[in-house]
């Protein structure tokens, strides 16, 4: 299956035989769970979502601060 991640501005694919979780997508491109939310047609879907076909999300960043 094909999943297509947006980040930034730059869409990227990942290609996978068995289901996988949001998480494991992003910890393959190296970015910490805890500073992106993950978009699915428009929804925030958590981290350990299971993908199971193909798909496109998108990360949106989290900025925090005082």
């Amino acid at each position: 299956m094909e999943v297509g991640i947006t980040h930034e501005g730059e869409r990227t694919t990942q290609q996978y035989d068995a289901p996988v979780s949001i998480a494991t997508v992003l910890e393959k491109m190296e970015i910490p769970p805890s500073t992106v939310l993950t978009v699915v047609d428009g929804q925030i879907v958590p981290h350990t979502s299971t993908i199971t076909g193909d798909l496109e999300i998108e990360l949106i960043i989290v900025s925090s601060g005082g």
